[in-house]
């Protein structure tokens, strides 16, 4: 059963369909400043599709902008190089260029670009902290309505869109980062940054100490295109072997940059190990297990000054591991926000998350939750249609235990979390996840499906409980044994207590990912590097 479930959600896309080239156009590219001796202690350049606050549709912008902004306070120098999409502009009106447009060539065809960033007085500045945030500005590719598509279907040149920003960023790097020693790219949007940075740059002085580091957040989405696509990727017939960026009669950019990087991480020791195999590979499981020692497992964490119930301006009274007054009032506060009946005996459980298969959301429908458990559920997220409807009509014939918000706010979160008894993650599969260690944060006891990171987060009994077979019925005995738990006051606080004094910090993270740029740097810089 599992195995299916694992397949399903690595099908490749639909084939791609590329704009079609037209005469390159010569522009001055800037002169980059004189770059800081090779012996000097470098920077890390992180290539993303999302960063929080700028632009996101779920965990990936959000974890790699708290990476940058720790990394940065820690005293890395870090730059942060994301697209400028559409709803950037909307959120910061306020940009100004740095430096003067310059060329992007992509298989015989050139665009102009600028970069941008930010004005000082704009409100996002501070944001992401000490990390600079940049905005390649490619409105062939990203002047458009959607990050990724419209309307729930992806735009049929993702693979282009993304290889020309891949480019673009790392054409500029001796100019806007030429401290840089790491360039760290984020999923399969950014993954042909490794495969341009060994062939196509591979004889320039500055790109090849370059170390390259692929992040892998969520190995479900792999970046598929056609074979007849590489050209216009500008890729050789060459690379399209098993060994690199062929899969399965497709090309696959997760699988080449993996190929080409110098070293790969995913976001928790569990889900490096479940990836190496068959069941939960997503059908990559052999280039994973081909990487040895080059992936490394390193669990996200939240920024512990923001989801901290003591000074949470979003909640309704503070509280903290020495004194839970509070939390009955955010409870108490949470129910009629949600149009609720007020009750402090009846455990409020919510779902925060994405409406997508990956979360569960058929487990938590099959097992008719809240029906045969005495429970108030709460939905918060927005997503797939079919399970919007669901939900919906859920909450129509139990609207004194249900309740559904589509439209996700962060706000929202906090307040959830804040009030919340239980909080419930049914995931299919989840790399990492963030909610289940806010929720410890604020004396919300996890019920979760025991995969990935929810397995290293969770200490099951003692923070939380944990479930193994993906079935309604592992679900349903999951959140007895909690709402067990609950009936009894003192067994509860214990368990309370236990899971607001974890610590989720970003820091012991960061210093694992120096480890590893270290190492990447160290292989780089050996002779046999190529």
């Amino acid at each position: 059963m599992k195995s299916a479930l694992y397949r399903a959600a690595a099908v490749p896309a639909g084939r791609a369909s590329l704009p079609a080239a037209r005469p390159a156009t010569r522009v001055a590219t800037p002169r980059p400043p004189r770059s800081p001796a090779l012996g000097q202690p470098g920077g890390v350049v992180h290539l993303t599709a999302e960063c929080w606050p700028f632009a996101r549709t779920g965990g990936l912008g959000e974890a790699v902008a708290a990476l940058a902004r720790h990394q940065g306070a820690a005293g890395q120098v870090v730059t942060v190089l994301m697209p400028l999409y559409r709803a950037v502009r909307d959120r910061v009106p306020r940009l100004q260029p740095v430096g003067p447009r310059f060329a992007v060539e992509l298989a015989g065809w050139s665009t102009q670009a600028r970069i941008l960033e930010a004005a000082p007085d704009a409100d996002e500045v501070g944001e992401s902290g000490p990390a600079r945030v940049l905005f390649l500005d490619l409105p062939d590719a990203f002047d458009r309505p959607g990050l990724y598509g419209e309307g729930g279907t992806d735009y049929p040149d993702n693979p282009w869109r993304f290889a020309l920003f891949c480019r673009a960023a790392l054409s500029i790097l001796p100019w806007v980062a030429p401290e840089a020693r790491v360039v760290h790219a984020h999923d399969w949007h950014t993954a042909l940054a490794p495969v341009y940075l060994r062939t196509d740059w591979a004889a320039d002085p500055f790109h090849q100490r370059l170390a390259s580091v692929l992040s892998v957040h969520n190995a479900g989405y792999q970046g598929h295109c056609a074979p007849e696509t590489l050209p216009r990727l500008g890729l050789p017939a060459r690379l399209y072997d098993w060994r690199r960026l062929e899969w399965y009669g497709r090309v696959n950019l997760l699988k080449g940059g993996m190929a080409f990087a110098d070293a790969v991480v995913t976001v928790s020791p569990t889900h490096a190990r479940e990836l190496c195999a068959p069941d939960t590979g997503f059908g990559l499981h052999g280039a994973f297990v081909a990487l040895e020692d080059r992936l490394v497992g390193i669990t996200n964490g939240i920024d512990q000054r923001v989801w901290d119930p003591a000074r949470d301006p979003d909640i309704a009274a503070p509280f903290g591991v020495g004194d839970l007054a509070g939390k009955r009032l955010c409870k108490a506060a949470l129910q009629p926000t949600f149009g609720l009946p007020v009750s402090d005996s009846i455990p409020v459980v919510p779902v925060c998350a994405r409406l997508a298969a990956q979360k569960g959301l058929d487990l938590l429908l099959a097992a008719e939750v809240p029906a045969s458990v005495p429970v108030q559920l709460v939905v918060l997220g927005e997503g797939e249609p079919e399970y919007a409807r669901a939900l919906t009509a859920l909450a129509a014939a139990m609207p004194d235990r249900v309740a559904v918000q589509l439209a996700f706010r962060d706000r929202l979160e906090h307040v959830l979390l804040g009030g919340a008894d239980l909080l419930l993650m049914p995931s299919r599969y989840e790399p990492c996840g963030l909610t289940q260690m806010r929720a410890q944060r604020y004396g919300a006891i996890p019920v979760a499906h025991r995969v990935g990171g929810l397995a290293d987060t969770i200490e099951d009994g003692v923070t939380g409980f944990l479930f193994d077979e993906y079935t309604p019925d592992g679900l349903v005995a999951a959140l007895r044994r909690a709402l067990d738990h609950h009936r009894e006051p003192v067994a509860w606080r214990r368990l309370v207590r236990a899971a607001m004094a974890r610590d989720f910090g970003w820091e012991g993270s960061v210093e694992r990912y120096q480890t590893v740029y270290r190492r990447a740097c160290r292989d780089r810089a050996r002779p046999s590097a190529s």
